[in-house]
């Protein structure tokens, strides 16, 4: 089914900004991208999505085989003891003790799963660890080179791609595209400037290869 996404600002990441924006879907594909009575007038069968602040290409987690591999996402029942931010280092030597192939496959699919929520679409990286990979591709994640990767993530680790401190260009995989795969995130923020502040904790949707993964509202 064909659908637009709309929002009162359009960033493809690799051309002028569209305000009050939409962009078509038709299975995994862009097939249309521009202000939104263009768009729709084009497509009026079409169903409807309205989002608020602003649509974003998909980004990319540069970290994420060291955010897998290498870091413990607390289950929510774990919180009063855990807390509820990736555990590493020292921390994640404490649990070792208690650590099994399905507890540490849990923490994974709760990494995954805080990634789409911060609007992640692409991970760089090689994933050699058997149970990581299944993981990753039963997610529909996109997995990417690492080349031209940024470095050690300085601070604590973090499954927001923005904690980096790139822009969004520096942020994003690949820009929206008419013909493109359809791997949006939309962010409840006014601009740019806003978004690379307020970072992934934004995100209202991710949309994976057309698909709506994440949906906060």
């Amino acid at each position: 089914m064909l659908t637009v996404h709309a929002a009162p600002l359009v960033l493809p990441a690799g051309a002028a900004a569209v305000p009050e924006g939409a962009v078509a879907v038709e299975g995994d594909r862009i097939v249309a991208l521009g202000p939104y009575d263009e768009v729709v007038g084009a497509h009026p069968a079409a169903r409807v999505r309205q989002w608020p602040g602003v649509l974003t290409p998909g980004l990319r987690q540069w970290h994420a085989v060291w955010l897998l591999t290498c870091c413990y996402h607390p289950d929510p029942r774990e919180a009063d003891e855990l807390g509820d931010r990736p555990l590493w280092g020292e921390p994640l030597e404490r649990l070792a003790a208690g650590m099994d192939a399905t507890r540490w496959a849990g923490s994974v699919r709760r990494g995954l799963q805080q990634m789409l929520r911060n609007g992640t679409t692409h991970l760089a990286g090689r994933f050699d660890d058997p149970a990581v990979r299944t993981a990753v591709a039963r997610s529909g994640l996109t997995v990417v080179s690492p080349v031209r990767a940024p470095g050690i993530l300085v601070g604590e680790p973090s499954p927001d791609p923005f904690a980096e401190g790139l822009d969004l260009r520096g942020s994003v995989h690949s820009p929206l595209v008419v013909g493109g795969r359809a791997d949006l995130a939309v962010f409840d923020v006014r601009d740019e400037a806003e978004l690379c502040a307020a970072g992934g904790a934004a995100c209202v949707a991710t949309v994976l290869g057309g698909r709506l993964v994440h949906r906060r509202r």
